[in-house]
């Protein structure tokens, strides 16, 4: 163990939550993380480190400002071409911000990147920073999508400085670093992909993004869990932190806003993996709904809202006499407490029991619902698969459902209703407080104020 000299001192820092501790040990005490620590090499301080300057844009404008004095002209984004990529992205790309975007391994972080690099390089300077790829792999990537590669510039490199140095001299608009978790810098001496090589690598880029203009992008590695690989101090360094996400066996990829200094965030891209690279989906609700031959039971239309994009997504039930003592509660894209209380309330409510039936609830196409917008059609997919009694298929249903029996109103009602009604949806049930002031043409709304109210209309 190093001393505490001009050397250094050796820590023990924490890769979920970035605490530092002087020893090591099995349980991180700020976190309670197990198995989260790793070694690392800090310097001692100095009078003044430059390193740590001018993070939030210009060192030398260190003093007191009023507010009203800052000019507050509005920043137009850069578009990317890609429109999915735009709405996540708040409308595009701005000036000076710096993106992370985090994904398991394979699911297109790197393809989706250069696509739109190889897009904007003919109007924009444009910079590909590769730490895991060699140019050769890149350029045969590059070819076999199709991308015009004649102004796309790339470099291989791991070093932070030697990074900041090129692109001082090179100026680009955009710059995509792949990934982080391989970029080091000179300044401490533990290996790359450690918490402090990562937040420190970072911390450069950012600074570079915030004085010079430039929009960066930062790929990250997500853990087994799905958390981001590093410290999650990385997360709020950044300007917008985006999640690929997608199932295995499938050919769709969806993009998640966690985080947006410039737009709204639970924002939803919708993408297509094909052999010519990521496609756009601009009608994400036709792949969320499946079309079947023959009407079945066990299936509600449920209008959630992704962002600012209201989305209809399918919910599949099945409802089947349980052999066990304790009958089976599970879900797949919802949370599986929140099925049960549903099941209290419609036994305590409606003198519905299904305390000796296995209740299994999914949501077509991967999506996860988080809102509790998805109460009532939950309800009715259950209802409907106990029952043995199809819903319409021309009928959606959204609402949340309370302890006390009641349907209460959910956020953006009449978007809602209006996306329903855009694909074919003849029939509704919805709060009473969602119910439209004006008729909306096409769609006859059935508003309900407690659940026993819609046993009668269903």
């Amino acid at each position: 163990m190093a001393g505490g000299g001009k050397t250094g001192r050796t820590v023990y820092a924490c890769s979920s939550c970035g605490g530092e501790f002087a020893k090591w040990v099995g349980q991180c005490p700020d976190c309670k993380a197990w198995n989260t620590l790793g070694e690392s090499l800090v310097s001692p301080p100095t009078a003044r480190n430059p390193r740590f300057a001018g993070y939030a844009g210009d060192a030398n404008q260190n003093r007191v400002r009023v507010l009203s004095e800052v000019s507050a002209e509005q920043q137009h984004g850069i578009s990317t071409g890609i429109g999915e990529l735009d709405r996540v992205l708040g409308g595009g790309l701005v000036k000076g911000s710096v993106v992370l975007i985090g994904g398991d391994p394979g699911i297109g972080k790197s393809t989706l990147l250069i696509q739109t690099l190889a897009g904007l390089s003919a109007a924009q300077t444009s910079l590909y920073v590769s730490g895991e790829e060699s140019p050769e792999q890149i350029s045969l990537r590059a070819h076999r999508l199709g991308l015009p590669c004649e102004n796309l510039r790339l470099l291989a490199e791991t070093g932070v400085e030697q990074i900041l140095a090129l692109a001082r001299k090179e100026s680009p608009a955009i710059m995509v670093v792949d990934s982080i978790q391989t970029i080091y810098t000179e300044q401490l001496q533990s290996a790359p992909g450690s918490v402090a090589q990562v937040r420190e690598s970072a911390a450069q880029l950012v600074r570079f993004a915030k004085q010079y203009g430039a929009a960066v992008f930062l790929v990250g590695h997500v853990t087994k869990e799905g958390t981001l690989a590093g410290p999650r101090v990385l997360e709020h360094m950044v300007d917008t932190v985006l999640y690929f996400e997608g199932e295995s066996g499938s050919q769709f990829r969806l993009i998640r806003t966690i985080k947006n200094r410039f737009g709204a965030v639970n924002e939803l891209g919708v993408f297509a993996m094909t052999d010519r690279g990521l496609r756009e989906v601009s009608n994400p609700s036709a792949i969320f709904l499946s079309r079947h031959e023959k009407e079945v039971s066990g299936s509600a239309i449920l209008v959630t809202r992704e962002g600012s994009r209201p989305l209809l997504v399918e919910v599949q039930a099945l409802v089947d006499g349980s052999p066990l003592a304790n009958p089976r509660r599970v879900t797949l894209g919802l949370e599986q407490n929140r099925l049960s209380m549903l099941l209290a309330v419609l036994h305590r409510h409606c003198g519905i029991a299904m305390f000796d039936q296995d209740v299994y609830v999914n949501v077509v196409g991967g999506v996860r619902i988080t809102e509790t917008a998805a109460d009532l059609a939950v309800l009715l997919a259950v209802l409907s698969s106990f029952r043995d009694r199809i819903v319409p298929a021309d009928l959606a249903a959204f609402g949340e459902v309370g302890l006390a029996g009641e349907i209460r109103p959910v956020p953006n009602g009449q978007d809602r209703l209006r996306e329903a009604a855009k694909h074919g949806f003849r029939r509704a049930i919805v709060p009473r407080a969602n119910a439209p002031k004006r008729p909306i043409a096409g769609l006859d709304v059935c508003a309900v104020d407690r659940l026993t109210d819609v046993l009668d209309a269903f």
